[in-house]
């Protein structure tokens, strides 16, 4: 480990112009709180405590250093607001005693929660985190640090204040897997806005480090963490409590900011007044499925919202049985106003859409009937003695995306119904020392292509980089000991050494033979540098002459 004392406690770069960092200004003679660790504090052996980031109501996130890997990162110490302190400087939480039992069942939640989220690194949205520690009475989770900008600043920054569909799209899907992944592993995030989605530098979307489920609940102990317009009904103290669809609420929420470019209101106000509206000039922009998607995640109860992930994602997808029921239902949840007013959507009116999509429903039964007995009547499967001629339907197009350039994972290929709809894919996977383990970096057809409806499209997918143990080679021949490493696809390189004429010449050394050494796991392609004896070289003695004396 370098020396912590000329390091910066916030950038980590070299001090070299004493207390204040050349680097990021930081003046390293602060320091935290005396309730937070002090800075340069070292974590099992290895992390080292910065200064302060963020505050929240579970914990405390510092500035941090990996002294083994040399790299600075983030730091999450498990620290509940109100239910934990510290005293006489002691780095040891102290628990208040009436929440013993409080700290013990919400330690486990954050266990739980960083965990998961290491075990689900292979997922494009999921914030890198390496390591768990457990100290002081808590625990650290130990997260990757990246440069992003928050999706909120992101759109502040755009001129227009929001984007379109197309755009959002995909920035948003990727995100779903995540958020469903987590959900399968019996975790509600709580706490989704467009502060904690952060987009990064290859343009992806990543779920920043966030609170514990009950830091979002305000029925528990916790510090409760509003986020208006963001924020579920039944995040509040009330008789609804929080599932998979309060997320679902919350990122529908943070959708409707990106596309309109205003946050929705909060949860408790639409509870009086339940609508939802759009500007006309901004809803005319918006895919009429992806208006019904965001009606669906954004119902104010929990029991009549969209349920799940997967359906939400196929509401957003607009898959076939989707679009159809979004085409029904078209002109109920999206009314201009006569002067160009706003277009609202009122659960009052459920009971006139209903009987308006029975009534469509029944005309278009109908239809299909009538249109089944004229195919069974003029396809030939009946022969009536007529000529009977067939019309063949125009095979339907599509431009292929680019699946190859943005950081996609199989699995957001696979959980996007249009696509599937689209094309045909067959994934394969191949070693890259260029592309990360799980991401798409080859597709047989290239975007912007178009192809008929149904094609198959070849996507690969990163392996990773392909790796081999490297042999024991000490003592062989060089053209033995050269033969086994190019088997393995490494290359081979030589240095002499010396041969004092115990050794045979053009062999191995018998010690260090090897860099990389012998047993260790090195990519393939990599350059073995080998130790190899040179020719004899025995030491000559002086010469020895008589001496006469005179």
């Amino acid at each position: 480990m370098r020396d912590l004392d000329n390091l910066c406690a916030n950038c980590w770069e070299e001090l070299t112009e004493g207390s204040v960092c050349a680097e990021c200004g930081y003046d390293n003679d602060t320091q935290n709180d005396s309730v937070y660790l002090k800075t340069k504090t070292v974590i099992a052996g290895q992390y080292v405590i910065g200064n302060i980031i963020k505050i929240e109501s579970d914990s405390v996130t510092y500035s941090g250093y990996d002294g083994q890997l040399d790299k600075p990162i983030l730091i999450r110490e498990f620290f509940p607001k109100g239910i934990a302190s510290r005293f006489d400087d002691s780095d040891e939480l102290h628990v208040r005693q009436k929440y013993v039992n409080d700290f013990a069942r919400y330690k486990k939640s954050f266990y739980n929660l960083w965990t998961t989220m290491q075990k689900l690194h292979n997922l494009s949205a999921v914030v890198p985190v390496y390591d768990l520690a457990e100290a002081n009475g808590t625990y650290y989770a130990i997260i990757e640090k990246t440069e992003s900008v928050p999706l909120r600043e992101y759109l502040l920054r755009n001129e227009e204040g929001y984007i379109l569909w197309d755009t959002a799209r995909l920035m948003f899907m990727p995100v779903l897997t995540t958020i469903e992944a987590l959900h399968s592993n019996g975790i509600v995030h709580g706490s989704i806005t467009p502060d904690n989605l952060v987009l990064c530098r290859d343009g992806k979307v990543h779920l920043a480090p966030f609170p514990i489920t009950e830091a979002s609940d305000q029925a528990t102990a916790m510090e409760f963490t509003e986020n208006d317009g963001y924020t579920a009904l039944e995040q509040y103290n009330n008789k609804h409590r929080i599932c998979a669809a309060t997320d679902i609420y919350s990122f529908s929420a943070c959708i409707y900011r990106a596309l309109v470019g205003s946050n929705p209101p909060s949860a408790v106000s639409r509870e009086a007044n339940d609508k939802l509206m759009i500007p006309n000039t901004i809803a005319e922009k918006i895919p009429m499925h992806v208006i019904k998607a965001l009606v669906n995640g954004l119902q104010i109860y929990p029991e009549k919202r969209v349920k799940t992930v997967e359906d939400f994602r196929e509401l957003l997808d607009a898959a076939p049985a989707v679009k159809a029921k979004a085409a029904v239902e078209q002109d109920d949840i999206y009314q201009k106003g006569a002067k160009g007013g706003y277009p609202e959507y009122n659960e009052s009116n459920g009971d006139k859409k209903r009987k308006a999509v029975v009534a469509i429903l029944i005309i278009l039964i109908v239809a299909a009937i009538a249109a089944a007995v004229y195919v069974v009547q003029f396809s030939g499967l009946i022969d009536n003695g007529k000529n009977n001629t067939t019309t063949t339907q125009p095979v339907k197009t599509y431009q292929v995306p680019n699946f190859s350039g943005v950081g996609y994972t199989q699995s957001d290929i696979e959980n996007n119904g249009a696509w599937n709809e689209q094309f045909k894919f067959t994934f394969q996977g191949e070693y890259s020392a260029d592309t990360e383990e799980g991401i798409i970096f080859k597709q047989s057809v290239a975007a912007g292509e178009t192809v008929d409806q149904g094609s198959e499209i070849i996507l690969t997918v990163s392996k990773g980089i392909q790796t081999q143990t490297v042999p024991d080679v000490r003592g062989l021949a060089l053209d033995e000991a050269t033969k086994q490493l190019e088997d393995l696809g490494f290359k081979v390189s030589t240095v002499e050494v010396y041969n004092d004429g115990t050794h045979v010449a053009n062999t191995v050394k018998n010690t260090d033979a090897s860099a990389p050494a012998a047993g260790t796991l090195a990519a393939v392609g990599e350059e073995v540098i080998l130790q190899v004896y040179g020719e004899a070289e025995p030491t000559t003695a002086p010469a020895v002459t008589d001496s006469v004396e005179q």
